[in-house]
């Protein structure tokens, strides 16, 4: 136990001072800071200029001042060429000229060019909203008739299955997240055993300790580094979000009212235990090869059965109470993908997360064998090893 952890902490301390990983973590936490930020640049930069409104046949009566808008409205009598010539010198953003004949009206939207943004749809919907009113005032109907022509309309959702909800906005980041945490994390034990068997440095560690040693204490101590490098990533995340965006935007968009501390809890768990059955994957994968270079044909196999236990998980979510993505809560290669989300939206039973626990703690201890035990016959091997030479090691005494 102790040899395990002194590799724990030598393994950690060493991926800390790497500059790529300093250097790959500033990066990423300076791109959340940023991304949160940007409506606030492009803010800076922005100004909103005047619009220019002009109602040819009066079909608004006189009533634009009830249109609401961030933008000052504009109504003088200007021609297409004049508003063209505002818009070039910047006086105004978009113009808007509406005309009625017989029944039909034309908006007609004068922009700087066709891919520019011209007025918003509820910008569009208060002019129409306008005129609709004003034909109905005509017809001097009574106020109950005027509800009856022009209703209120109210939309409700009645789902079979009224226990099953939550975000898919939250459950989609939370998802990308996580795996980003498990395999970036997962992925640098295959790294970290290769460089050292490239500078001697493991013909070191076999004669100081056991391989099982080593391949347990390099996992956890890449596992701690990167549970706190996600740490850090959902800390900048969550202050960055609640600095830049505006409150009532932020709980628009992300309705965190789901995410509880038993539901925090419980991801930490799949994290450790999804992680755990991806780094001794790749630390198996790892102490096959002997150059860096080799790594990544080494760990394709490992990344198909990555990428194929997130999809399973990504694009099942927006159906939980499918077959499918009950099938990817229990597969152990996308449970730590899919299960926390199923618990998130009320999907999952007590019985179905133990059962989930249970495969994921049977896989990571077969995987851990298997692993052991070829890296125990391959870790001096200075070659490349194919399948039959891995089987051959696992058969090795």
């Amino acid at each position: 136990m102790r040899d395990t952890l002194t590799v724990m902490k030598f393994t950690a301390l060493d991926m800390i001072k790497r500059k790529s990983f300093i250097i790959s973590t500033i990066i990423i936490l300076s791109m959340i800071v940023i991304g949160f930020n940007i409506p606030n640049i492009i803010k800076k930069f922005k100004t909103e200029n005047d619009i220019i409104l002009i109602d040819k046949n009066n079909i608004l009566e006189n009533r634009i001042n009830e249109l609401e808008s961030k933008q000052k409205i504009i109504t003088e009598e200007k021609n297409i060429e004049e508003i063209k010539q505002e818009i070039k010198d910047g006086k105004i953003e978009y113009g808007i000229i509406l005309e009625k004949e017989n029944n039909n009206i034309t908006f007609t939207y004068i922009l700087e060019n066709e891919m520019t943004s011209g007025p918003s749809e509820e910008f569009i919907s208060q002019i129409t909203n306008i005129y609709k009113d004003i034909q109905i005032e005509k017809l001097n109907i009574s106020k109950e008739e005027r509800e009856t022509i022009n209703p209120t309309f109210d939309f409700k959702i009645d789902a079979v299955d009224e226990n099953i909800t939550g975000n898919p906005l939250v459950m989609m980041l939370s998802s990308l997240v996580l795996f980003y945490a498990v395999y970036f994390c997962a992925f640098q034990v295959s790294s970290s055993i290769t460089t050292e068997k490239t500078s001697k440095i493991i013909e070191t560690l076999v004669t100081s300790t056991s391989p099982t040693n080593i391949i347990i204490g390099k996992t956890l101590g890449i596992g701690i580094v990167g549970l706190c490098q996600l740490a850090a990533i959902i800390i900048t995340a969550y202050i960055s979000a609640t600095t830049f965006i505006e409150k009532e935007l932020l709980e628009l968009a992300l309705d965190t009212s789901s995410l509880t501390l038993s539901l925090g809890l419980i991801t930490l768990l799949y994290f450790i235990l999804g992680y755990l059955t991806y780094g001794l994957l790749y630390a198996l994968t790892g102490s096959t090869v002997s150059k860096p270079e080799d790594i990544q044909s080494a760990n394709q196999p490992v990344v198909f059965i990555t990428m194929i236990g997130f999809y399973l998980a990504y694009f099942s979510m927006m159906n939980p109470s499918s077959s499918i993505n009950k099938l990817a809560a229990l597969l152990p290669i996308s449970s730590p993908f899919c299960m926390p989300f199923r618990i998130m939206m009320h999907a999952a039973t007590t019985s179905e997360i133990l059962l989930s626990l249970g495969i994921l703690v049977i896989t990571i201890i077969v995987v851990a064998n298997i692993a052991i035990k070829i890296y125990k016959n391959a870790i001096l091997n200075y070659g490349k090893a194919n399948i039959k030479d891995l089987i051959k090691m696992y058969k090795q005494k």
